[in-house]
């Protein structure tokens, strides 16, 4: 599997997870060529957790290594979501009281088992 592969699996797995919570997504893989901050990028996964905007960063590793994927969202990442996340709301016409931003982190091992962890709130 190529690492683009392992990457669509794991925001698949991670979409398929928060859907099995009840939560709406709204976007996935949103892209901002430029944002209004200035910042270009994506945000891999936007939902809506009861009233609540959910920006989701997922992260996905295989292998036999334990490290959590997680660790990967550095500060320099989280600022980035924040701005793109400005970008999505000034195009929603929709006004959400309560944004969060949590890390969905999947680790595929080699026998095909998976392990999710969820970070709600990381900033």
């Amino acid at each position: 599997m190529s690492r683009a592969e392992l990457g669509r699996w794991g925001e698949d797995v991670a979409a398929e997870y928060l859907g099995s919570l009840g939560w709406v997504i709204l976007e996935r893989n949103w892209c901002a060529v430029r944002s209004v901050a200035g910042v270009a990028g994506e945000l891999d996964i936007i939902a809506v957790d009861g009233e609540t905007l959910v920006v989701v960063e997922v992260k996905t590793r295989a292998g036999g290594l334990y490290d959590d994927p997680a660790e990967a969202v550095t500060r320099a990442k989280l600022a980035k979501m924040r701005s793109l996340t400005r970008a999505w709301l000034s195009g929603s016409e929709r006004y959400w009281p309560t944004v969060r931003f949590d890390v969905v982190s999947v680790h595929r091992d080699d026998i095909d088992d998976r392990r999710i962890r969820h970070l709600r709130g990381v900033f």
